[in-house]
C-alpha cells in the first residue's frame, strides 16, 4: 500500500487558498458543493454537514434579497451535540475556510458574569474583528505586493549604489561632466538591478535604517469588559511619540523582506481595511462557541449561578443581536453565524435558559464513530492520519507502508480503546498511531534500514499494542 506520493502532494496544496472576491466564492459553493468539500476533511456526519451547508448559502442569499427585508432575515444558529472528537470543531473550521469568512473559536466556560473577574463575553467579537483586520491586510499585502517589490527594489538599489553628492556648477562643461555622471550611473545601477534580481547579490551586507516608536509600557488595572482599555492607551501615546531610527546590517536577502513589508504597508489604505474587516464580520463573520454544555444546567435558588446562568445571560444578548464597541469602532452581531457545540452528557439542551434555546433553532446530533469510521478517518481524507505520518517519516528518508490489515487493526484498537476508558473519538487514534510508531520515530534517522522502507503489517500492530491492550489499569493512562 503505497500512499508516499499522494501524502506529499496533499500535505503541501491542502492549504492553498483561492483569493477571489468573497461574493463570487460565495456564489460557487452552492450547498451540495459545501458538502462535498467538508467530505474530503471530515467523514460522515451528513446530517451537521447538511445543517452548516444550508446556513451558509442562506447568508449569500439574504446578501441578495433586495429592500428593508434583508436585513430581517437572521442567520440560523446551529447548535450541534455529539461526544467529543466526532467533528464538531473541524465541520465548523473547515465551513469557515471554504468562504473565506472571519471565524474565531472560544470555549464558554471561560467567560464570567459580568461584575466577576473573568472573561467577558464581548470579548469574542473583538477577537473576531482583530481577526478579520489581520485577513483583510494580508489580503490587501497581497494585492500591492507586486509593487512594493518594485519600490523595494529601488530602495535597495539606492543602498548598494547611492548617489554622489552634487557639487555646484555653472560652465557649459561642468553641466556635460554631470550629464555623464548621470549616464554612468544609471548604467552601472541598471547593471546592479540585474545582479538583484538573479539573486548573486543575496549574501551581501548593507545598513538598513528601519523605524519603530517607542511606545512606554503602561499597566491599567480595569475591570472586566475594559480589556482593550490598555491597548487603546499604547496606540494614542504611539501617535504622539516621535519614531526612533535604528541602523542594522543584514544581508540583502533579509533587507529585501523588510524594505518589502514597509513598502506594502505605505500602500495600504488602513481605513479601508478597517471598513472592510468590520462588513464582513458583521455580514459574514462565524463564532462557534464550544463547550456550551458547560454552561446548561438549573440556576440555584439564591440567585443566577455565576458560571452558568449568569454567563448564558450575558451571551444572549451577543447571539440576539447587539452593538459591541470595538478600537476599531461599532460592531453590530445581528447577522453573526453562532454555532454552539457540546456533548451534553451530563445535561440536556433543555437546560439552557429558553431565550438562549431559541436562538439556537438548528439542532443537529453528530453520531459516535466506529472501526468502520476509524479505518476510513485513516486513509480516506486530504489530511489523513497515515498521510501524515508517512509524510513525517519521509523527511528522514524512510518510506512507510500500511497493509489494509494493519489499518483495520489500529481501527479496531481505537474503538476498544474507546469503549473501555472515556470515549474521546477520532482523538484516539493520535494515540494508538503514535503509540504504534513510537520506537521507529525514536530511533530514526539513526538506525535507518537498508532498504528504507518499514512495512505496517497487522501482526506488527498486535504485537506493539498487545500489552497495553490486555492490562485495562495501563490502557487508561496510555490509550
Amino acid at each position: 500500500m503505497s500512499e508516499k506520493a499522494t501524502s506529499l502532494v496533499i500535505s503541501t496544496s491542502q492549504s492553498d487558498e483561492r483569493n477571489p472576491s468573497h461574493s463570487s466564492r460565495m456564489e460557487e459553493l452552492t450547498p451540495r458543493k459545501i458538502v462535498a468539500e467538508l467530505d474530503r476533511y471530515i467523514i460522515g456526519q451528513d446530517n451537521a454537514k447538511k445543517a452548516v451547508a444550508i446556513a451558509l448559502r442562506n447568508r449569500w442569499r439574504r446578501q441578495r434579497i433586495e429592500g428593508e427585508l434583508k436585513e430581517e432575515v437572521i442567520p440560523n444558529n446551529i447548535l450541534m451535540i455529539g461526544p467529543t472528537g466526532v467533528g464538531k470543531t473541524e465541520i465548523a473550521r473547515r465551513l469557515a475556510g471554504l468562504s473565506g469568512a472571519p471565524f474565531i473559536k472560544v470555549e464558554a466556560s471561560k467567560f464570567t458574569e459580568v461584575g466577576y473577574v473573568g472573561r467577558d463575553v464581548e470579548s469574542m467579537v473583538r477577537e473576531l474583528v482583530e481577526l478579520s483586520v489581520s485577513m483583510v491586510r494580508k489580503e490587501q499585502q497581497k494585492e500591492v505586493e507586486e509593487k512594493a517589490a518594485l519600490q523595494a527594489e529601488e530602495r535597495l538599489l539606492t543602498l548598494l549604489l547611492p548617489r554622489k553628492p552634487r557639487q555646484a556648477r555653472t560652465s557649459e562643461e561642468d553641466e556635460e561632466l554631470k550629464k555623464d555622471e548621470s549616464e554612468q550611473y544609471t548604467r552601472t545601477r541598471e547593471k546592479l538591478r540585474d545582479q538583484l534580481r538573479a539573486g548573486h547579490l543575496d549574501e551581501r551586507q548593507v545598513d538598513l535604517e528601519t523605524q519603530q516608536v517607542q511606545t512606554p509600557v503602561v499597566e491599567v488595572f480595569s475591570p472586566a469588559g475594559m480589556e482593550e482599555l490598555g491597548l487603546n492607551v499604547q496606540e494614542m501615546l504611539g501617535g504622539l511619540l516621535p519614531k526612533k531610527s535604528r541602523r542594522r546590517r543584514v544581508s540583502i536577502e533579509v533587507a529585501r523582506r523588510i524594505v518589502q513589508q514597509e513598502e506594502a504597508e505605505k500602500l495600504i489604505d488602513r481605513d479601508a481595511v478597517i471598513s472592510d474587516a468590520l462588513r464582513r464580520v458583521q455580514q459574514s463573520g462565524i463564532i462557534f462557541i464550544d463547550e456550551i454544555d458547560k454552561i446548561a444546567g438549573e440556576g440555584s435558588g439564591s440567585g443566577p449561578d455565576i458560571s452558568r446562568e449568569g454567563v448564558q445571560r450575558d451571551i444572549l444578548p451577543i447571539v440576539e443581536g447587539t452593538s459591541v464597541t470595538t478600537k476599531y469602532g461599532m460592531v453590530r452581531t445581528d447577522h453573526i453565524l453562532f454555532i454552539g457545540a457540546g456533548a451534553f452528557h451530563t445535561s440536556k439542551p433543555s437546560d439552557l435558559i429558553p431565550e438562549l434555546q431559541g436562538r439556537f433553532p438548528i439542532r443537529v446530533e453528530l453520531e459516535a464513530l466506529g472501526a468502520d469510521d476509524f479505518v476510513r478517518i485513516l486513509t480516506e481524507p486530504r489530511n489523513a492520519l497515515i498521510r501524515q505520518y508517512i509524510a513525517l517519516l519521509d523527511t528522514e528518508g524512510l518510506t512507510l507502508n500500511f497493509t489494509d490489515g494493519a489499518i483495520t487493526e489500529i481501527a479496531s484498537l481505537a474503538e476498544m480503546a474507546n469503549e473501555r476508558t472515556e470515549n474521546i473519538g477520532a482523538r484516539r487514534l493520535h494515540t494508538v498511531m503514535t503509540k504504534l510508531l513510537e520506537d521507529i520515530m525514536y530511533s530514526m534517522p539513526d538506525e535507518l534500514p537498508k532498504s528504507g522502507t518499514i512495512e505496517i503489517t497487522q501482526e506488527l500492530v498486535k504485537e506493539r499494542l498487545a500489552d497495553i491492550v490486555e492490562d485495562l489499569d495501563l490502557s487508561r493512562y496510555i490509550l
